[in-house]
């Protein structure tokens, strides 16, 4: 995708913030078309990790629809949904190309590899939502009304769940990204991250509490123990790459709890 000069004239950059909305509206317009009708089959795709836990009707069918306008809403909303993630490398692209004249060629140099990371780690966490969270996440919370109730699944309750769960873990796995970049512009010190580990620890279990979209405790640990493992990763890259900056943060920091000793 072309990027444009540094400077222009203002009208020329709402021209071309202009051109590059209407570039993301386009693709996600024709992508909704196409995934609404491919609609029922994304919706099996989506309800298969989850599907040892729905009951069976007579008509085969395991999911509920209820409401008068549910068979518009649902395909929509799936449909909705699914080109977001579908083309979010390219509306990704076309946000941060626009920004990207404005950054300082040192700065530049980091485009391209954060752009594919981003996008490498939204697509790792919907996979490991799908074939890692969603069983046994399903699995405990029908379980719940084992006893006392018979399960009814409401179709559009549980694609909210569903959707729910693929973009929390998507967003959640941007995390080596702000790790990485809170290290690289010195917005907070490696050494400073690595000893308040245990601070941090408790910030993402609250934070994997608050991305999941239901109250389970299986979901949440499995969030917290993926963003540990992602947070441990991220500060031995940032390690390895920024060695020597790192080496003489701790130095300079030496140096000068010397002096103030002496």
């Amino acid at each position: 995708m072309p990027i444009g000069p540094a400077r222009m004239p203002l009208m020329e950059h709402l021209g071309e913030l202009r051109m590059r909305l209407v570039r993301i509206v386009v693709v996600l317009l024709v992508a909704i078309v196409v995934f609404y009708l491919a609609a029922p089959t994304v919706i099996n795709i989506l309800i298969w990790p989850i599907s040892d836990f729905l009951p069976v009707n007579e008509n085969g069918q395991q999911l509920n629809v209820i409401g008068s306008i549910d068979p518009f809403t649902i395909p929509f909303k799936v449909s909705f949904w699914t080109s977001i993630v579908a083309t979010s490398p390219f509306i990704l692209w076309q946000i941060l190309a626009f920004f990207l004249p404005a950054l300082k060629p040192s700065e530049r140099k980091w485009f391209i590899p954060t752009f594919a990371v981003a996008v490498a780690l939204f697509i790792a966490g919907t996979v490991f939502c799908y074939f890692i969270i969603l069983h046994p996440a399903f699995q405990w919370l029908t379980s719940q009304t084992n006893g006392w109730g018979t399960l009814l699944p409401d179709a559009a309750s549980y694609i909210d769940i569903i959707i729910g769960f693929e973009i929390g873990f998507g967003v959640a796995f941007e995390l080596p990204i702000v790790i990485f970049y809170l290290v690289i512009f010195n917005i907070i010190p490696y050494h400073k991250l690595r000893a308040s580990w245990r601070y941090v620890y408790v910030a993402l279990i609250v934070f994997s509490a608050c991305v999941t979209p239901d109250a389970n405790p299986v979901t949440m640990l499995l969030l917290f123990a993926a963003l540990v493992a992602l947070y441990e990763l991220s500060l031995l890259i940032s390690r390895v790459v920024l060695a020597k900056r790192i080496k003489r943060q701790q130095e300079e920091e030496e140096e000068l709890y010397g002096e103030d000793d002496d």
